[in-house]
């Protein structure tokens, strides 16, 4: 309803998504190089792990990338002083359907990559635990003396 505030008006509860350049450094953190070295280096070997995460990362990126274009589409589509006609309308509802195409790339691949550097990051050597204290042993009680089945007299 006009004038109302709906639900897309409320600021998300979900926290924000890593972006491609968080991520791009998580990678080079991880491989101790910078990504073009990586990126040359995942094109001269077989796939492996280190070109897959390449990939998603570029997935990544080529979504947020899309997103800017389609929303900044977006808004001049449909900006006060256009008229909207039938044809300016499909424009609009393309546009619309590849941002929120585009949004949903980048929530998975937002999802899927932070998951995967996880599974991949660095253990710390567990540290040395201390020394256990020697513990003095224990004395054994003195026997209690022993009673008499004799007689006294």
């Amino acid at each position: 309803m006009p004038g109302r505030p709906g639900p897309a008006d409320r600021e998300s509860p979900r926290l924000p998504h890593p972006t491609s350049t968080e991520i791009a450094a998580r990678i080079q953190d991880l491989y101790g190089a910078p990504l073009a070295e990586l990126q040359a280096h995942a094109q001269s070997r077989p796939p492996g792990m280190l070109s897959a995460l390449l990939a998603m990362h570029h997935d990544l990126a080529y979504a947020e990338q899309r997103i800017a274009f389609h929303r900044d589409r977006l808004t001049q589509l449909v900006h006060p002083e256009r008229q909207i006609s039938a044809h300016e309308a499909s424009h609009v509802l393309d546009c619309a359907r590849q941002l929120a195409e585009a949004v949903t790339v980048r929530d998975v691949q937002a999802k899927a990559v932070p998951a995967v550097l996880q599974s991949l990051g660095r253990v710390a050597a567990p540290a040395p635990s201390p020394a256990p204290a020697p513990t003095v042993p224990a004395v054994p009680a003195a026997p209690a003396p022993a009673a008499s089945t004799a007689r006294s007299r």
